[in-house]
């Protein structure tokens, strides 16, 4: 057995694809509902309180490009 400690790489498989995601057809949280309805007043575009968690991580991601968020 190897000591292997998550803590050394948190970030080892947090990207993962949201169509991959067990609880992506679930409603989106309330976390993201808030961020995505402020990056859609940002971008001019309609917020849409109806999309699953799944398609709201990707509607943030095309948000944060279109508003530079997403930019590090």
């Amino acid at each position: 057995m190897t000591d292997v400690n998550p803590k050394d790489h948190p970030t080892g498989n947090a990207e993962k694809d949201p169509d991959d995601w067990t609880t992506g057809d679930e409603p989106m949280t309330g976390a993201q509902a808030s961020y995505l309805k402020t990056l859609s007043e940002e971008a001019g575009e309609d917020f849409d309180e109806s999309l699953t968690k799944a398609d709201a991580s990707k509607r943030i991601d095309a948000l944060q490009v279109k508003t530079g968020r997403g930019v590090d």
